[in-house]
């Protein structure tokens, strides 16, 4: 456990790619719910209508919050975090704010939050090793001892770690989700799009380097978190899209410095090509903007339905609004 600690501090605890390639053995990881689900074509392609409720769940976080304040433009936000003030300086008025806790918060308490909603786009996560984004709060310091007290067993302190309601990858990735999903689906109304910021490596982490990433089970709850979204979807007749980043990387990011356009956050990058493929195929590092913007414009085209895709940068310019919308259709 003390190895894992640190690899926390070096900072590949909330990437979705690590890039040493270490040989490991694993056990091949028990899921709560079936494989993904591959549908073989996609719907026709259904834009949000203008001025659709869409509830952004993580809007205080660097992805959600560049998520909600590029939607505003065109539907009404409704942003669930945790602590208000850390997300209302770099969002519009027009963004409603909810705090919210999505582990402890009550069924009746999260229909509320998702009542009306057209569309959800969930852009929460959690670190993939301990670290203090695990913490129940900040005043909680206890997560070492919480480790210590499983004798070093990883599995065991994870579970022990779920069981007492830390930000784990289970209670995160997939408890969270499925929480979510329950909640939309008894709220009422009219549910049309589910879009999940997942990760890459989640469908190939029996291949190096995922192993290693997946040492505390962060993309077997992925994948858990996923399934329940396809069945979920598939169940209640909506549409749902999974985006895979690569490595995240950019931010933290001005409001002031927005000016109709994610890809200008990032002007001084030369990483800025976008690159998208279908399924868990790409290995590379991403700009948050730039997953950011492409999910604010799988809702706008409705584009990418039913289905999972990557989503990388390479070296070169930004495509234009245009040649990123026709990347998406082509998914």
């Amino acid at each position: 456990m003390a190895v894992l600690l640190a690899l926390a501090s070096t900072g590949f605890a909330s990437s979705p790619l690590l890039a040493a390639p270490i040989s490991l053995v694993t056990r091949p990881p028990t899921a709560r719910h079936p494989p993904t689900p591959r549908r073989a074509a996609p719907p026709a392609m259904s834009p949000l209508a203008d001025a659709a409720t869409v509830c952004v769940i993580g809007a205080s976080g660097a992805v959600g919050n560049l998520v909600a304040l590029r939607l505003s433009e065109r539907y009404r936000v409704r942003g669930l975090v945790r602590t208000a003030a850390s997300a209302r300086p770099s969002l519009p008025a027009s963004v409603e704010l909810r705090e919210l806790n999505l582990l402890t918060a009550s069924a009746e308490e999260l229909e509320a939050a998702v009542r009306g909603a057209a569309a959800v786009v969930m852009c929460t996560g959690t670190t993939a090793y301990p670290t203090r984004a695990w913490l129940r709060s900040r005043e909680d310091d206890d997560l070492a001892g919480a480790v210590l007290r499983a004798l070093f067993d990883r599995r065991a302190a994870v579970r022990l770690l779920d069981e007492a309601g830390y930000n784990t990858p289970n209670n995160v990735d997939d408890a969270a989700l499925v929480k979510v999903l329950d909640a939309w689906g008894k709220a009422g109304g009219v549910r049309e799009r589910f879009v999940l910021m997942s990760s890459i490596g989640v469908q190939r982490r029996e291949q190096m380097p995922f192993p290693i990433l997946n040492l505390c089970g962060v993309l077997d709850a992925k994948a858990s978190g996923e399934a329940a979204l396809v069945a979920a979807a598939e169940a209640g007749g909506f549409a749902y899209t999974i985006v895979r980043p690569g490595q995240m990387l950019g931010g933290p990011y001005e409001a002031s410095a927005y000016a109709g356009s994610l890809f200008a956050l990032e002007k001084d990058s030369g990483m800025q090509e976008v690159v998208l493929a279908r399924g868990d195929t790409l290995v590379g590092d991403v700009l948050r903007s730039t997953v950011a913007e492409v999910i604010a414009q799988t809702l706008e085209t409705g584009s990418a339905l039913n289905m999972d895709f990557s989503v990388v940068n390479e070296k070169g310019n930004p495509p234009s609004n245009q040649e990123l919308r026709e990347r998406l259709a082509a998914l």
